[in-house]
């Protein structure tokens, strides 16, 4: 559905993007992880019809995003990482008259336009000014307006930035019945540890190149044996980090709370060994699991190896 080919964009000596290629196939929702900075806006400015690249090609659902942006038009609803609202209209005549603009009949926006508002969970809201709505009520909104025209591709350029716990939940419960009707979605977010479990394929990105791509378990794999630790300690913290610090498999140990989380690059034979030292050294353990590390801790790691 959406397809990228050494795709570059220059300001001035800055390169932002640097021979970019990537593929998304249809129904697919793609993660775009990176710092500020790495590129995510821009790629998605250039597949929204936005921004032209210096070189390269973008296609999506096989159209030209240069030569054929009406019709890639058609077939996307992009929300940028921030937008403007117009205050002096109710959230049911903000859907109006951007459903308008998409030459869809009023008799067709009666139909349409309450059913994403409750998709949204914004029914009670139809009448109240945007201006009145919270930060989390407003992102729903704009959601709701790149859903108007029923587009296939969905690009979201940061739709949980500025958002409490609660409206993060509410925004992801909505991706996931996105998800559910088949819509191609294209999502960046730097919390997106919060939504990998939709994400069917990662990206990550640093300093205009893809550094790493797959599903969460392939960009796992990639840590090369890399695991956290966490050994939940009843007492004897101190005791227990110099065990572990001293043990050539472990990278670094942090506490949090009562919880040691060890990184470890050794073997299951390794790690059983360490735990048969933890209890042979008589130190009080309440339990000793595997986790596995965040995609924050990931992306470091391999862009500190993409870096080196």
């Amino acid at each position: 559905m959406i397809q990228i080919d050494n795709l570059r964009k220059r300001y001035g000596k800055m390169e932002a993007l640097k021979g970019l290629s990537l593929e998304i196939g249809k129904g697919q929702v793609f993660g775009f992880v990176g710092p500020n900075g790495a590129g995510k806006s821009t790629t998605m400015l250039i597949l929204a019809t936005l921004l032209e690249p210096t070189s390269g090609k973008a296609y999506v659902g096989g159209f030209d995003v240069v030569k054929q942006p009406r019709e890639v038009r058609r077939l996307i609803g992009y929300m940028p990482d921030f937008f403007g609202v117009y205050d002096n209209v109710t959230a049911e005549e903000y859907l109006d008259f951007y459903a308008s603009n998409y030459d869809i009949s009023p008799q067709e926006r009666k139909e349409i336009i309450p059913q994403l508002l409750e998709l949204v969970s914004l029914s009670h809201k139809r009448d109240a000014f945007v201006d009145s709505l919270s930060r989390g009520m407003k992102q729903r909104l704009g959601l709701a307006r790149s859903l108007v025209h029923n587009p296939d591709v969905l690009i979201l350029d940061e739709p949980a930035s500025g958002l409490d716990p609660r409206a993060r939940i509410e925004l992801r419960e909505i991706l996931k019945e996105l998800r559910n009707m088949g819509k191609t979605i294209i999502i960046s977010s730097h919390i997106l540890p919060e939504l990998a479990e939709m994400c069917d394929v990662i990206g990550i990105i640093e300093g205009g190149e893809l550094v790493a791509t797959g599903s969460v378990d392939e960009i796992y794999a990639k840590m090369q044996g890399y695991k956290v630790l966490k050994v939940r300690m009843l007492d004897q913290w101190e005791e227990a980090t110099a065990l572990l610090t001293r043990h050539d498999k472990v990278a670094s140990v942090k506490k949090d709370g009562n919880v040691l989380l060890a990184d470890f690059t050794g073997t299951d034979q390794e790690q059983a060994a360490l735990l048969q030292q933890l209890a042979a050294a008589g130190l009080p353990m309440a339990s000793f699991a595997e986790g596995e590390g965040n995609l924050e801790e990931i992306f470091l790691e391999i862009v500190k190896g993409a870096g080196s």
